[in-house]
């Protein structure tokens, strides 16, 4: 019998986690074109504050990756699709008349920490705590787009994440991490899907925290 790609057992692991984020009332009523545009923007705003982080994030990887394709893909995902990504957020944000940056929730400082973090962690380490950024961010994609309501003002911004590119960008990261996985110790890929199965909690929080519109109460 084939055993499971490191892949495969890290989205097991953090599958419930998954289902939870698909039943959060943003997600929701984001399909269904319900969701209060307060919250959208919200969202969009500290998104574009994590993008900036999640970049360079990108980009430490790749200098740190053993192989130069694996590094020159993990420079593309920095220099070109998460730049798609931003210019997506600029638009809502323009058409808002938004300009100014946020200030980070306590939710998107600790995603943006917990992540910055890992840049002392073995490259297999760093590597899987960007997944879930890719996989749920796909998955949610899908999920969304199979229940959106007809005319959904957020339509924009589902099809960015059902997209074929998106879906290949995210097999590729997928491929890597698999890849270095395949060559680590037992020990390693614990801590692979350890710090996977978090950093996806900490999707399910930054989704809730756009929600709830959440502030620091100091």
């Amino acid at each position: 019998m084939t055993s499971k790609k490191w892949s495969e057992e890290a989205w097991q692991a953090a599958e419930p986690v998954y289902e939870a984020i698909t039943q959060l009332p943003f997600v929701c009523e984001l399909a269904a074109g319900t969701l209060p545009r307060d919250k959208f923007l919200f969202y969009l705003r500290q998104d574009a504050l994590y993008l900036a982080n999640y970049s360079r994030v990108l980009a430490s990887i790749a200098s740190r990756l053993p192989e130069s394709h694996m590094a020159a893909a993990f420079l593309k995902f920095a220099a070109d699709g998460v730049e798609v990504e931003k210019c997506l957020h600029e638009s809502f944000l323009a058409e808002a008349g938004i300009t100014t940056a946020a200030e980070p929730t306590p939710s998107c400082l600790s995603y943006m920490t917990l992540l910055g973090a890992q840049a002392m962690e073995p490259v297999e380490v760093q590597a899987a705590a960007v997944l879930p950024c890719f996989k749920v961010y796909l998955e949610v994609g899908r999920h969304i787009a199979t229940t959106a309501a007809p005319g959904n003002p957020y339509a924009k911004w589902i099809d960015t994440y059902a997209d074929t590119a998106f879906e290949a960008s995210t097999r590729l990261a997928l491929d890597i991490c698999d890849s270095l996985a395949a060559n680590a110790s037992a020990d390693m890929r614990r801590r692979m899907t350890e710090i996977y199965v978090l950093a996806t909690k900490m999707e399910w929080k930054f989704w809730h925290s756009a929600y709830i519109l959440e502030k620091w109460e100091i």
